[in-house]
């Protein structure tokens, strides 16, 4: 069972959107949300663009690639070199690959990839029912 990366790409988008969305709108949520939001929705991201490239894997090996990724990127944030930096000071590359070091991240990406993971199981669940109905 294979899942759509069209849906996949399109779930990674809108997840894009809210992630902007609750940095653009910070001062007015909640400060939970505010400051841990983003980071949910980034790995969750992560999660969703791991699943429509291999889009076959299974929601654990998805999950696995998915948190690897995150702490290698948030590892990375301990680095501190000129050129990394200068990189982390564009919009994309701090968007990307974060600022500083953070044991919270990691909490944040956790819950990420977990719900991003539970939408994946429950959409591959509910696509192998319609077929076995068919």
């Amino acid at each position: 069972m294979h899942r759509s990366r069209v849906r996949y790409l399109l779930l990674a988008i809108a997840t894009i959107v809210a992630g902007l969305a609750t940095r653009a709108f910070r001062g007015v949520l909640p400060d939970a949300i505010g400051a841990y939001a983003g980071d949910v929705l980034w790995a969750a991201m992560v999660y969703l663009l791991i699943a429509a490239a291999w889009n076959r894997a299974p929601v654990q090996r998805v999950a696995a690639g998915a948190a690897i990724f995150s702490l290698a990127i948030e590892l990375s944030q301990l680095y501190h070199a000129p050129w990394i930096t200068a990189v982390r000071q564009t919009r994309m590359g701090g968007l990307v690959l974060g600022f500083g070091f953070l044991w919270s991240d990691l909490a944040c990406y956790a819950a990420g990839i977990a719900l991003a993971a539970a939408l994946d199981h429950g959409l591959r669940s509910r696509s192998a029912a319609r077929i076995q109905a068919a």
